[in-house]
């Protein structure tokens, strides 16, 4: 055996671990440091329209999270076939066939929240957040990284939303999940006792408040400043 021969068995490509340091911080990243709302500033229209009550909202995040990963992952398949001058027009059909998909489930088991949702979940095929990171990541990235990408990325814009939602319904209808928590605390404290609601809560005023809240609290803890 010569040694060329030798020094090519003896090489061992190492395999990064699915949960290296670098693929978690896909993960974390848009969670705080990046994340999609608070620092990129993107899919603040669904902030403030579907965050009324915790469950539309919680639909909504479910829903952009299957979009965003099985987008990902197609894209990421296809992006060594997609020609550079229609990239765009092959995005928006992989992204519009998946919400048509969840629209048709909601329709099909859950017709009330396909009322309440239809239009905003159609309106997922024009989020910014989708759009860019099969723009940014998928088009030049492998299939795992993208699905872990685009999971990251999605529950950043989702814990975002569902904390909007929890503190307008609380303080707007005095409920979360449509439990009333405000006639329950109450009622411990006699018949006199009342906690009052906001009804600048369940406006878009209320919604642009409390993101602006979050949005402080979390830059003043990072410490980020837009240049």
């Amino acid at each position: 055996m010569s040694t060329e021969t030798a020094e090519k068995i003896g090489i061992v490509k190492e395999v990064e671990p699915l949960l290296s340091k670098r693929r978690k911080k896909l993960i974390t990243d848009p969670l705080v440091d990046d994340n999609p709302i608070t620092i990129q500033v993107l899919g603040i229209c669904s902030a403030l329209a579907v965050t009324t009550q915790m469950q539309p909202t919680l639909v909504m995040a479910l829903s952009v999270i299957f979009v965003m990963v099985m987008a990902n992952l197609t894209i990421s398949l296809l992006r060594n076939k997609i020609p550079t001058r229609v990239r765009i027009i092959v995005q928006l059909a992989v992204v519009a066939s998946l919400v048509t998909l969840v629209n048709e489930i909601l329709k099909a088991f859950a017709y009330d929240m396909y009322k309440e949702l239809s239009v905003f979940v159609g309106l997922i095929i024009t989020n910014c957040i989708v759009m860019g990171r099969l723009e940014a990541y998928a088009l030049g990235n492998k299939p795992y990284d993208s699905i872990l990408d685009g999971f990251g990325s999605a529950l950043g814009y989702s814990w975002i939303i569902l904390a909007v939602a929890f503190f307008r319904e609380l303080w707007g209808s005095g409920s979360v999940f449509g439990v009333p928590v405000f006639d329950a605390v109450s009622g411990l404290f006699g018949e006199d006792f009342n906690l009052a609601t906001n009804g600048l809560m369940v406006s878009p005023v209320g919604a642009f408040i409390i993101l602006g809240l979050i949005i402080w609290v979390q830059r003043t803890k990072t410490g980020y400043v837009e240049h």
